[in-house]
């Protein structure tokens, strides 16, 4: 019976070594990721939105801007195809259309309060907003990133079937709604100012 090559033996110990430090400990997660968007504190983009409607032949699409002031301030200004505005200032939801505007509670409407807090609570970075709303799974790296949030009420799962955020770094360039319907929109987002 030979011997066991002494040389292999410590290539391979040396080896699971390696892989074990570079295992679960120290994989980019979700405090990873939370850390580096919470270093922007206010931000301005532009967005394009194609939405796919099962009962439409064409997709419908939208553009506008985005803006954000940490911890809990959003907006949302669509200029086309029509104006159209929504504003998150803590728990209050602004809706304007034209002339019209109405508030409300956001947790008044919990299928608004569930997307306006996965975008939210991505920019601001905020993990505790999250993960009170959702089940999350970060995929990736810091160089490219990937966030999958899935709605954790049954009832808003009928609705929401899940969310995939996407970026580099601190910045967030995609949204992807997946709806309970097979309805889904795709919304590309171009930084154009960050403040840390």
């Amino acid at each position: 019976m030979r011997r066991p090559d002494r040389r292999h033996a410590v290539r391979a110990w040396l080896g699971a070594s390696l892989l074990a430090l570079a295992g679960p400990g120290w994989a980019f997660g979700l405090e990873d990721l939370m850390r580096t968007l919470a270093s922007v504190r206010e931000g301005e983009a532009s967005f394009t939105e194609k939405r796919t409607v099962a009962q439409l032949d064409q997709p419908l699409v939208s553009s506008g801007r985005l803006s954000f002031t940490a911890p809990d301030r959003f907006e949302r200004v669509t200029l086309k195809p029509r104006r159209e505005a929504l504003q998150v200032n803590g728990n209050t939801l602004t809706m304007s259309q034209g002339s019209r505007s109405r508030t409300l509670a956001l947790d008044a409407v919990p299928e608004a309060q569930i997307m306006v807090e996965a975008v939210r609570g991505t920019l601001t970075g905020n993990q505790a907003a999250l993960q009170k709303y959702f089940s999350t799974q970060v995929g990736g790296a810091a160089e490219r990133w990937s966030l999958d949030l899935k709605p954790l009420d049954v009832k808003l799962r009928g609705t929401i079937a899940a969310i995939r955020v996407s970026g580099r770094q601190a910045e967030v360039q995609e949204i992807v709604l997946e709806l309970a319907d097979g309805d889904r929109s795709v919304m590309k987002i171009e930084p154009a100012m960050v403040s840390r």
